[in-house]
């Protein structure tokens, strides 16, 4: 026999979470007057609904649906409104004619007019009928290369993220002086939002390894050369800013000598001769042939044989990259982390394979040392490679690796640093950052927060932006440790006395931070949190990045992007292929908007036939 639901009991206890909220309210007074004018009403909806969320309803939405009512599964949008809803239907039930809470009909829409127009303000407008924004990180080629973003805000770009970690200000100001040139010639807007880089812990430079270009002509499976390699030649005096590995810079004048046609040969470091073959000559060089594998270091003779002249000249190959020698790590290795800059260097062994001098790298911030302590966790390389602290000095960290591919687990230089147990109490801004501001404040229309982890960190934002005589621009904050999302309706409360605000969900170290196996939980709360702030959401972190990177989604990425049907804007990193996964994530959201806002189901017509098909 079902039971009998006791009516007066869920009443009860509704009103008894519309007390917690009202009393919440009082708790947070100061702190919903310090919040700008625009986000009075979303603010206070904040505070209720964390009083909501602050025991266990799950047995009151069970008996709330068997009443054939509101669960409150959708309430973050209109806390009170959604609970006095129920209370009115349950006065029904009952047959008391009274309606002592009334309706607010704000309850029933199924879009928040508040939330899009926060969304509209920080965001922009979507493109055409798409209601989730479209984010990309712009690479380098951004800032010379006008064409490529045309075709980006054609293909459905309508926010440009700029990372201030990476590039100086001259790229910076040619890529917002492309993004709106770009903008302006489609007819459409396109939001510039740049991110300070923060204090981002990351590993310091590895000592150089040789100046030397291996070069690889293709090879079948069976290891037989099918094709030549081809490589560029350069004047040594220019600057390459290609994204091509195989360039060789040598003097000028071997370019302006050199003829299609002709020979260059040399012995390779190994002492094998070689021959590149000139197939081409343009303004940037020349493009020479090799059909054997070689390697060229930096002085390298190559002898140029004129074949229209019959001269022999000789030059020398100049300055190569030096190639970057990664340590590689295994488990129960160990790895010292110093704080005096010193370069990292693989492990030194003697010739019975014991180790002399452990593997060490330097940590670009060492002050986080005295913040660690012994049995801390360490992340490095966005969570491939994992330790524990088993003994801290003043100038370094002692790690045992527990965590690396059994084969050993590259590290490189300038790779993310996380302590998941640590209370890190680095300040919120950087002196970079700080520099950087005032360009930022100059010419884009919202400012990135990294690795925001308290309130004052928000504050310290404010104080900076407003000596800057800044008192419009918007404000995204980047959860990306455990620390933020801990204290993140603070956070909201704290970024909201200033006008208009975002949160990116930066997934990446967020989920090396927390633990894989939590993300998926972490990004959901937070979208909750944000929708009753009435706050936009940036869904960030390798969407469709195999796609963007190899032209290939993975069937994962594609589940993810129609996911991120939930967030008010998607951001897409860079990558070789970004114009097409621009295209194709735009299809995908429109294709799911048709099935889904945010957390509602739109059950339009689903086309089965209605006899089952023939047997063949």
């Amino acid at each position: 026999m079902a039971e009998v639901i006791d009516i007066e009991r869920v009443s009860a206890q509704l009103e008894s979470i519309c007390e917690r909220a009202l009393d919440s309210e009082s708790r947070h007074a100061a702190e919903l007057a310090a919040v700008h004018p625009s986000f009075r009403h979303s603010a206070k909806n904040l505070v209720h609904y964390i009083a909501l969320r602050q025991t266990d309803i799950r047995a009151l939405q069970e008996d709330l649906s068997a009443l054939g009512l509101s669960s409150l599964g959708q309430a973050e949008r209109n806390v009170m409104a959604s609970i006095r809803a129920v209370q009115s239907a349950l006065q029904t039930l009952t047959g008391d004619p009274r309606n002592e809470h009334g309706e607010d009909r704000r309850v029933f829409e199924l879009q928040n007019r508040d939330a899009d127009t926060h969304k509209t303000a920080i965001l922009g407008k979507c493109p055409g009928d798409r209601n989730v924004g479209i984010m990309v990180t712009l690479p380098t080629e951004a800032g010379s290369d006008l064409s490529l973003l045309e075709e980006m805000i054609a293909a459905g770009l309508n926010i440009a993220r700029i990372n201030c970690a990476h590039d100086d200000e001259r790229v910076w100001a040619a890529m917002i002086d492309n993004v709106k040139r770009a903008s302006e010639e489609a007819g459409t807007e396109c939001k510039i939002l740049m991110d300070l880089a923060g204090p981002k812990i990351r590993t310091g430079e590895l000592l150089p390894g040789p100046r030397v270009l291996h070069i690889k002509p293709r090879r079948d499976p069976l290891g037989r050369i099918i094709a030549p390699r081809r490589i560029r030649l350069i004047p040594d005096d220019v600057v390459w800013r290609g994204t091509k590995a195989a360039v060789v810079p040598v003097p000028r004048e071997m370019i302006e000598h050199a003829q299609v046609g002709d020979d260059i040969r040399f012995r390779d470091t190994r002492g094998k001769k070689r021959q590149l073959n000139v197939i081409q000559k343009d303004a940037k060089g020349l493009v020479v042939e090799i059909s054997k594998g070689a390697y060229i270091e930096t002085g390298s003779k190559l002898c140029l044989y004129s074949e229209e002249q019959g001269e022999k000249l000789t030059y020398g190959v100049g300055q190569l990259p030096a190639i970057e020698q990664p340590i590689l790590l295994r488990p129960g290795d160990t790895l010292i982390l110093d704080g005096d800059g010193t370069p990292g260097a693989p492990a030194v062994e003697d010739g019975e394979g014991d180790v002399l001098e452990f593997a060490h790298i330097s940590c670009r911030q060492p002050e986080v040392f005295e913040f660690v302590a012994v049995d801390d966790r360490v992340s490095l390389n966005d969570g491939k490679i994992g330790g524990v602290v088993r003994s801290l000095h003043d100038d370094r960290l002692e790690i045992e690796i527990i965590k690396a591919k059994p084969t050993g687990s590259r590290l490189r230089a300038d790779r993310g640093v996380n302590f998941p147990d640590t209370d890190i109490r680095l300040p919120g801004l950087t002196a970079a950052d700080r520099s950087n501001l005032e360009f930022v404040i100059k010419h884009a229309d919202a400012v990135g927060l990294s690795f925001v982890r308290r309130p004052a960190d928000i504050i310290a934002l404010h104080e900076e932006m407003e000596r800057l005589g800044d008192g419009e621009h918007g404000l995204v904050l980047k959860i990306e440790n455990k620390k933020a999302f801990n204290c993140l309706p603070h956070l909201l409360l704290t970024a909201m006395r200033r006008y208009p605000v975002a949160v990116m969900i930066a997934r990446g170290d967020l989920a090396v931070e927390c633990g894989w196996e939590r993300l998926a939980e972490l990004q959901e709360e937070i979208l909750w949190l944000c929708e009753a702030a009435q706050v936009p959401v940036i869904w960030a972190t390798q969407v469709l990045e195999r796609k963007a990177k190899t032209g290939q989604p993975s069937r994962a990425e594609i589940s993810d992007a129609a996911m991120s049907q939930r967030a008010d804007c998607v951001m897409l990193n860079k990558g070789p292929h970004i114009i097409a996964t621009i295209r194709m994530l735009d299809d995908i959201l429109r294709r799911m908007q048709a099935h889904q806002y945010k957390k509602t189901a739109h059950l339009g017509k689903l086309d089965f036939p209605d006899d089952p098909p023939e047997n063949d």
